[in-house]
């Protein structure tokens, strides 16, 4: 594994990971949901991609020209031809896919689904397109972009009880990534991509534990803002102990 190409692969999977993992905490999986995903993407494509194999079906993709709705699921080497090879806007993919349609300069949160893992940019996913994904029924957020969600959107999510998980947390899968690839180099060896699939899994798994965990002792169970903050500042204060900075 290497450079930049692979570590937002990873973010696009450790952001379907993480959704899995607050999911399976409530008893259910992935299984059978649609799947809202905004851009097209490194990060889209390939939250598409481990979204499919775990089962659920990924419906939507989009561009700064709008979005496209695939009711039959997304294909996903339709869509690599489009993006990665020919470089095409997206109504590209209704124009060839039998069944999908193209949304000009539309909402892609307009489309009912799910699990929602805004994909492309931030500030992407307002208040607005929150409560409309509350009225299709949307069960679980996962960031894959950087600060997807305006803080509006993160209000009506939590007030609605929509599990969310903040970019912080559900993104880590990059930096989880570049971490394992220092870990190789310094030790020279090649993982095979099943093991280091398996590895950023397992963090990803941890990065959850950690988050959900905190927001618990910290008094604001399920919330899982708190938890990667308090989380997170705990990590960064005792490796500041540890290091004798502080």
């Amino acid at each position: 594994m290497g450079g930049a190409e692979v570590r937002t692969e990873a973010t696009g999977y450790g952001a379907v990971f993480f959704a899995q993992e607050m999911l399976a905490v409530h008893g259910e999986s992935l299984e059978g949901k649609r799947v809202g995903v905004s851009g097209s993407g490194n990060v889209a494509i390939y939250a598409i991609e481990k979204a499919t194999q775990l089962g659920a079906k990924a419906v939507t993709a989009s561009d700064s020209s709008g979005y496209v709705v695939d009711d039959a699921g997304i294909d996903l080497a339709l869509l690599r031809q489009i993006k990665e090879v020919e470089r095409a806007r997206i109504v590209e993919y209704a124009n060839r896919r039998s069944g999908a349609r193209f949304v000009e300069g539309g909402r892609v949160w307009e489309v009912p689904v799910d699990i929602a893992v805004p994909s492309a940019t931030q500030n992407e996913l307002n208040g607005d397109d929150a409560e409309a994904l509350i009225a299709g029924g949307v069960r679980a957020v996962s960031e894959g972009a950087n600060m997807p969600c305006t803080p509006d959107a993160i209000h009506a999510f939590q007030k609605a009880g929509v599990l969310f998980a903040p970019g912080k947390a559900a993104n880590a899968g990059g930096v989880a990534t570049s971490a394992l690839e220092m870990s190789q180099n310094a030790s020279r060896q090649r993982w095979s991509f099943a093991d280091s699939e398996q590895r950023l899994r397992d963090i990803m798994a941890d990065v959850h534990e950690a988050s959900f965990q905190a927001a618990e002792r910290f008094g604001s169970p399920g919330d899982y803002v708190v938890g990667a903050n308090c989380a997170g500042f705990e990590r960064v204060a005792a490796a500041m102990l540890a290091q004798g900075v502080i």
